[in-house]
């Protein structure tokens, strides 16, 4: 009578992933990624913040063109400028500063018309500004020579407004959202590209160096294959937290994100869900033609057609979603489970995805996830023993 000496399902698979994990999160490579990507993000929130944060121009004002220095403001930031302004008594010390670059231009006169003092020439997008102010000051002059109120027609001027009448209702993406969307591509594109790699090399150091012999008089195929992928899986998601939410709560609280913390939290909560999901569902895949073959060098050329799908994802995500984040091509694709992982979490962190489009995502991955066990298990337990030449996949699935 034989002793059964393999262990139970879930406990071998938690041995084979607590394995993964220790060695893992020691290893050099992985604490050396995880702190320069860190590192990078909270400095790119910091060049943010320094970038961002000062005005386009800052103008002088002195004698009676102070009168000017609010309508100035007002109509700069009505074309989507930013402009300090700044009275100076002494014009004399005014023009000084000019010189000096501490004033970008000075506005000098008795406020009837606009006379701009610069060192050399001026900027376009000041000129623009300080062109529509005339503009605005030649207007009111006409409405008085008329026996009109400036006042009185700026307002109904600026309360005249056309009616849109739009057959869908509209979202507005801003800037900030749409860089959101990027930053989560380029988590979710590159966990998935080194954590989902770094399962196929596992199979095939364990193969080629026949630890897999040891491994298996103990426990079940399926069981090492799905332990490797969970431990992997585990590390990738503690990388894939610190990394999000280190970046958030930094570009948070330097103010270079100006969302609400509910909408921050989300976009972190989809990116670890997304991430799991993708994972889970690229790594089975991954793992079971990693077993097909006995050499590190032959990994690339096996798993590159399922890695193809990610690219694609990826790059369809990043060229398409800045320019027309409504679009409908990228809208199915981001339904369907091969390209899902990649492009969902872009448009979610984008914003206005349809509730129903999101939850219909996640099941349809969810759903593969069975099927995908199945069938990289078959091909797993039957590769993984078989070293020496490349083992076709049809011979695996028949085994």
């Amino acid at each position: 009578m034989t002793e059964d000496v393999h262990l139970g399902n879930w406990a071998a698979v938690g041995l084979v992933a607590e394995r993964e994990v220790r060695t893992r999160l020691r290893s050099k490579a992985f604490i050396i990624t995880t702190v320069a990507t860190l590192v990078l993000l909270v400095g790119f929130a910091l060049v943010m913040k320094l970038v961002g944060g000062g005005a386009d121009a800052t103008v002088g004002f002195t004698g009676g063109a102070t009168q000017l220095e609010a309508p100035l403001k007002a109509t700069a930031e009505s074309i989507g400028q930013n402009i300090d302004t700044r009275s100076v008594p002494d014009e004399a010390a005014a023009r000084k500063q000019v010189e000096d670059q501490s004033l970008d231009a000075l506005i000098v006169g008795d406020g009837s018309k606009i006379v701009v003092v610069v060192k050399k020439d001026i900027d376009d997008s000041l000129r623009n500004v300080v062109n529509v102010l005339a503009g605005q000051l030649a207007l009111n002059q006409q409405i008085v020579d008329l026996g009109g109120d400036p006042a009185r027609v700026a307002e109904t001027v600026a309360a005249a407004k056309a009616e849109v009448r739009p057959m869908e209702p509209p979202f507005d993406y801003n800037g900030q959202q749409l860089v959101i969307g990027m930053i989560a591509g380029v988590l979710i594109y590159m966990s998935l590209l080194i954590n989902g790699q770094s399962v196929a090399q596992g199979v095939v150091e364990e193969k080629s160096s026949r630890v897999v012999e040891l491994l298996l008089a103990t426990i079940r195929p399926w069981q090492l294959m799905a332990g490797k992928v969970l431990g992997i899986g585990v590390v990738g998601l503690i990388q894939m937290i610190a990394i999000g939410g280190v970046g958030v709560a930094a570009a948070l609280a330097l103010g270079v994100l100006t969302i609400s913390v509910g909408a921050a939290v989300g976009t972190v909560v989809w990116l670890v869900v997304w991430f799991l999901l993708g994972f889970i569902a690229y790594s089975l895949v991954f793992a079971a033609l990693a077993a097909l073959v006995s050499r590190q060098e032959d990994v690339a050329g096996v798993i590159t057609p399922p890695l193809m799908f990610v690219i694609l994802g990826y790059v369809m995500g990043i060229s398409v979603l800045p320019y027309d984040p409504g679009n409908k091509l990228i809208e199915i694709l981001s339904i369907t489970p091969l390209f899902a992982p990649t492009l969902m979490p872009m448009r979610l962190a984008m914003g206005g995805v349809p509730a129903w489009e999101a939850a219909l995502s996640v099941a349809l991955v969810v759903a593969l996830i069975p099927a995908l066990v199945w069938l990289s298990g078959r091909v797993y337990r039957n590769a993984v023993m078989r070293s020496g030449g490349k083992v076709k996949l049809r011979e695996a699935l028949r085994s």
